[in-house]
């Protein structure tokens, strides 16, 4: 198997290890990036790496356990299988990322080909109005999710996590649906209503009504 790699140059071996380490780190590799403050689509060198060496890449990480996918509607490789690297994601992320997907849906069900885009403000109205988010999240949690998100190919962003502000762009990639589907939307909302709902009733008894 490696002696694939010994027969490229120096340079283009080095790409084919990058681009495998990014397929384990980030879950996905797109063809396209884009710059959300301007829009511009860019091509994604680590992508032709992919396709170029496929055969090779597919050979090195069925030998870890893994499978990789070419999603050709999407324009994607990712990783697949029971040994892959797995995200244990905190509460707060799982919300995030459940209303950024819910912010993509309406997007391209509601504007088309109009580009999806979100902004800190809104990820927050949309959580407000399905009762998601019910307290204020500390700029930690918010990063977090960010940070996660980017990593896996989900979002973009101008500029660093830290540096988002409330009215920041942030372009929302197809790749969402690979993380949270529709059934997991309505599954996750029933969730956390009912855990919402018996918070609210164990407050009942915690601290009943004094004027009845």
């Amino acid at each position: 198997m490696f002696t694939y790699l010994e027969e490229l140059t120096v340079t283009e071996a080095e790409q084919v290890r990058k681009t495998i380490q990014a397929l384990f780190r980030q879950t996905c590799i797109l063809q396209v990036k884009y710059d959300p403050a301007t829009l511009t689509p860019r091509d994604n060198p680590q992508y032709e790496i992919c396709a170029r060496h496929r055969g090779f890449i597919e050979n090195y990480i069925e030998v870890l356990g893994c499978e990789l996918i070419h999603d050709a509607q999407e324009h994607i490789f990712r990783l697949s299988g029971e040994h892959m690297p797995r995200e244990n994601l905190s509460l707060t992320s799982t919300v995030i990322l459940l209303l950024v997907r819910l912010i993509f849906r309406d997007r391209i069900m509601g504007e088309g080909l109009n580009a999806p885009l979100t902004t800190l403000r809104e990820i927050r109205e949309y959580g407000k109005n399905t009762n998601l988010i019910t307290e204020k999240l500390t700029q930690a949690q918010w990063r977090e999710a960010l940070y996660l998100m980017r990593m896996h190919q989900v979002i973009d962003l101008p500029g660093a996590v830290k540096d988002v502000e409330d009215d920041t762009p942030i372009y929302i990639y197809s790749t969402v649906n690979l993380f949270v589907t529709a059934a997991d939307i309505n599954a996750l909302i029933e969730k956390y209503r009912e855990e919402e709902d018996e918070y609210e009733t164990a407050e009942e008894i915690i601290y009943p009504d004094t004027d009845q």
